[in-house]
């Protein structure tokens, strides 16, 4: 049985996803690919074990659609062509371009056709995995500890901007999806440093949030 979804949006993804898709739906319309999941530096524990889990998410994650005020706020950035918003607006996955399964302890997805459709998959597969992963330790006490740190990363800044100037200001954003704890624990950190730090947090890659909390989507264009 699934746990709480974890993506509950489409646009809970990096912004360069849909620059990449607008390029391959005006340049490329017809080229397939091959995208597949490889864990760097290896896994700490048999990722194998997480095959169903993580196929009911993808399951879970082909029932979405866009939503037409996510539509309306891709239909606002100046880059975005409308033709690809249309797109989006037909736009659902397809779960027979996508495979789960256990390959001994590895666990292996593959997604594989059109790359305007199966390049999407990225991001929302390394989020899935790595909260499902991360499901298997005790929140509570993990949260403890990052909020330890964030507090003490925060003080670092303010260390910092007492210095004398350097040539250039110091800002940051947030690229931190692909890798997050949990959809619940980036939210909360992008909460965090737009109020405490935003004369040094610019935005983030992801459009879900950017949306939700009025920052600057951004993203490799």
């Amino acid at each position: 049985m699934m746990l709480n979804p974890v993506i509950t949006s489409l646009l809970d993804t990096d912004l360069y996803k849909f620059t990449m898709l607008q390029t391959f739906l005006h340049q490329f319309p017809g080229a397939t690919g091959v995208y597949r999941f490889v864990c760097r530096g290896g896994a700490r524990r048999p990722l194998a074990q997480f095959r169903d889990e993580v196929g009911s998410q993808i399951d879970h994650l082909c029932s979405l659609r866009f939503r037409p005020e996510e539509l309306d706020y891709l239909r606002g950035l100046r880059f975005m062509k409308p033709d690809v918003v249309d797109y989006l607006d037909l736009f659902q996955f397809r779960r027979r371009f996508i495979d789960v399964r256990a390959d001994g302890d590895e666990l292996q997805v593959v997604a594989q056709g059109p790359l305007m459709h199966v390049m999407l998959f990225e991001i929302f597969v390394l989020a899935i995995v790595s909260e499902v992963n991360f499901s298997q330790f005790d929140a509570e006490e993990a949260y403890e500890e990052g909020r330890r740190r964030l507090r003490a990363k925060v003080e670092r800044l303010r260390e910092f901007a007492g210095q004398s100037r350097h040539g250039n200001p110091y800002v940051f954003f947030d690229f931190g999806t692909r890798r997050r704890a949990s959809r619940e624990w980036h939210d909360e950190v992008i909460r965090f440093l737009a109020r405490e730090v935003p004369e040094w947090f610019r935005g983030t890659s992801n459009v879900d949030l950017a949306r939700r909390h009025g920052l600057v989507a951004a993203g490799t264009m």
